[in-house]
């Protein structure tokens, strides 16, 4: 039982904490599971001692988290600069290293401006307060990252939430919008692989759309970047009506940390203005100096991307077939939904007892009644696996 107050005190400022925590049914609670990595794409309980389990829950999409390449540009980079920056890029903290990875970051995705973040979260907050003020009225697909949602409150701006992939509603938005306030400035978020969905919106639409109503385009490609796109530089690589992209080193990157990707007006008033990017310690350099070899990794083999979604749509079909829904999108998240939450919880102790590893995402991460085993597809899945899954679910 959680205490409520202190003895001897009429009411804790930690009552309400209390209450909340009281009130969270058991189907809610999540609990932190601590891993070792395997071989052969496995993860190991720490804590359980338990067998090995198939990884089909991780973001390392293209299997580079423990590729000998970035361990040994980590390792190189301890050895010669230590762990950690020590301070912010404006104060000390500022390495060859950073600014290697921005200068090729931005040649690869043909942007002018490339600054690194510690996380995913800083950056996506930076992006939407250089964005939006509270002048701005944002308009957001229903479906954003929570990161962004916190982005726009914290820039004071108006939102304005549009569901999920629905260009016509976001069409009639903009539309009122301009009709209302002709020069109001305008922001719309939205994301190429939506983390819990698997689902993109139809890019070039959304850009044109954007363009010819003056609305500036925050483009979140954190889950998209090194698979979808040419050569893996994701969705919204070369439309010109983008006008920012965040994206993350801790997924199909293998490594850890951040960055927005903007034209040199944006990445110069990011360095000047932006606090999230000004008050915070360097991304750690071996991070940085990962996401470099990963990057090398990437460049040098692009169909690693075009195969993974290959088998991707293996797995749909053989999940459609075996009377499951179809897993929307055509990206490596296949989300199984299920609805209830104590039955995704059920799903995936059901897969553990087999070896395999899934989570069950239950609100708020996704809407209410919309429970799903979340199956996450990577590069280095060894054969066979699809049968275990398909096996260890049996019939839906």
């Amino acid at each position: 039982m959680v205490k409520a107050h202190a003895p001897g005190s009429e009411a804790s400022w930690s009552a309400p904490l209390a209450k909340a925590l009281e009130a969270l049914p058991p189907e809610r609670r999540r609990e932190l599971r601590s891993w070792q990595p395997t071989a052969a794409a496995g993860l190991q309980s720490t804590a359980s001692g338990s067998r090995p389990l198939l990884d089909l829950a991780s973001n390392d999409y293209l299997g580079l988290a423990c590729h000998p390449a970035l361990v040994e540009a980590a390792n190189q980079c301890m050895a010669r600069e230590g762990v950690g920056a020590g301070a912010s890029r404006l104060v000390s903290g500022s390495r060859v290293v950073h600014a290697q990875l921005e200068a090729e970051l931005a040649t690869w995705l043909g942007r002018e401006r490339v600054l690194l973040f510690p996380s995913g979260f800083q950056a996506n907050l930076a992006a939407v307060q250089a964005l939006a003020d509270r002048h701005t009225l944002v308009l957001a697909d229903r479906q954003i990252h929570h990161s962004l949602l916190v982005g726009v409150r914290a820039s004071g701006a108006r939102l304005q939430r549009f569901a999920h992939n629905n260009l016509a509603e976001l069409a009639e938005r903009l539309q009122q919008a301009r009709r209302d306030r002709p020069t109001l400035r305008l922001l719309v978020i939205s994301e190429s692989l939506f983390s819990m969905e698997g689902t993109s919106p139809d890019l070039p639409a959304l850009s044109a759309l954007c363009q010819s109503h003056n609305a500036a385009l925050l483009l979140d490609e954190a889950h998209a970047l090194g698979v979808l796109g040419p050569g893996g530089r994701g969705l919204g690589h070369g439309l010109s009506g983008v006008s920012l992209i965040s994206g993350t080193f801790g997924k199909a990157f293998g490594s850890g940390g951040a960055f927005l990707a903007a034209d040199a007006l944006v990445g110069e008033w990011l360095l000047q203005h932006s606090g999230p990017y000004r008050y915070t310690t360097a991304l750690a350099p071996p991070l940085a100096a990962a996401a470099l070899a990963a990057l090398a990794q990437i460049q040098g083999q692009p169909n690693r991307g075009t195969q993974l979604l290959e088998r991707a749509e293996r797995w749909r079909d053989q999940l459609e077939q075996a009377g499951w829904s179809r897993p929307p999108g055509r990206g490596p998240i296949l989300p199984l939904l299920v609805g209830d939450d104590g039955r995704a919880l059920a799903l995936q102790q059901q897969l553990e007892q087999a070896g395999l590893l899934s989570v069950a995402i239950r609100p708020p991460t996704v809407p209410e009644g919309s429970a799903r085993l979340r199956l996450v597809l990577r590069h280095d899945l060894p054969a066979g696996s699809l049968n275990r899954l398909l096996s260890a679910l049996g019939a839906p």
